[in-house]
C-alpha cells in the first residue's frame, strides 16, 4: 500500500469534532527530538507537511494529518525533555495521557519512535509500558540508524529489539529514506 495523499488538518488540545468522523488513528510518540515530524514526513513523501525543528518540544498539541482520505496520522508532542516552563512540561504530558489512555478515542496503531543512536531510555520503557496496560497495537520505529556507525548497528538494533518485546520494530532513517515503506505497510494494514 502507499501514501497518495496527506494534508494537515489541524491540531487539537483536546476534544475535537474531527476525532469523531469515523477515520482510524495512527498515533505517533517518541521522546521529544525523536524525529516524529521528519518520520511523518518521509512516510508520506512531503517534506514541509510536518513542521520540524532542532527545538525539544516545539510539537504542543496534537496535530491531525488526514492519510489517503482514510485515516489520520496523530502527532503526539513529545515526552520526556522539552524546553519551556515545568507546567508546560506537565500539559504536555497530560495531553499525551488523555489522548492515549483516558479519551474516548481509540488508535487502530500506535508507532513508538526510539531514537537508534540512543537506545531506550527510561521514559520510552514507561510509554511501551503504559502502551502494553492498555492493550494498543504497538510497532517500534529505530529511527535515526543512518547515524549509527557500521560497528554499532548490529548490537544495537538488537538491544533496541530486546527491549521491545513482542512488538515488530522496523530500522528506519527518515533523511535516506530507509524502512520508509516496510513501516508504510506495517501501519496501514489491517
Amino acid at each position: 500500500m502507499d501514501i497518495k495523499s496527506a494534508t494537515f488538518v489541524k491540531g487539537a488540545v483536546g476534544t475535537d469534532d474531527v476525532f469523531d468522523d469515523g477515520h482510524p488513528h495512527i498515533a505517533l510518540i517518541g521522546r521529544s527530538n525523536v524525529g516524529k515530524s521528519s518520520v511523518i514526513n518521509a512516510l508520506t513523501g512531503q517534506k514541509g507537511l510536518a513542521k520540524t525543528s532542532s527545538y525539544p518540544g516545539r510539537t504542543q498539541q496534537i496535530n491531525i494529518f488526514l492519510v489517503n482520505r482514510a485515516c489520520y496520522f496523530i502527532d503526539l508532542p513529545g515526552y520526556g525533555y522539552a524546553k519551556g516552563s515545568r507546567a508546560i512540561k506537565e500539559r504536555l504530558q497530560e495531553l499525551i495521557t488523555w489522548y492515549l489512555f483516558r479519551s474516548p478515542y481509540r488508535q487502530k496503531k500506535v508507532v513508538l519512535i526510539i531514537d537508534a543512536l540512543l537506545g531506550w531510555k527510561e521514559s520510552d520503557r514507561e510509554i511501551l509500558e503504559a502502551l502494553e496496560a492498555h492493550e494498543k497495537k504497538v510497532i517500534i520505529v529505530a529511527n535515526k540508524i543512518d547515524k549509527l556507525k557500521r560497528s554499532q548497528y548490529s548490537a544495537q538494533l538488537a538491544a533496541i529489539r530486546e527491549g521491545a518485546g513482542r512488538h515488530a520494530v522496523f530500522p528506519f532513517s527518515a533523511t535516506k529514506k530507509i524502512g520508509v515503506q516496510a513501516v508504510i505497510d506495517a501501519v496501514l494494514a489491517r
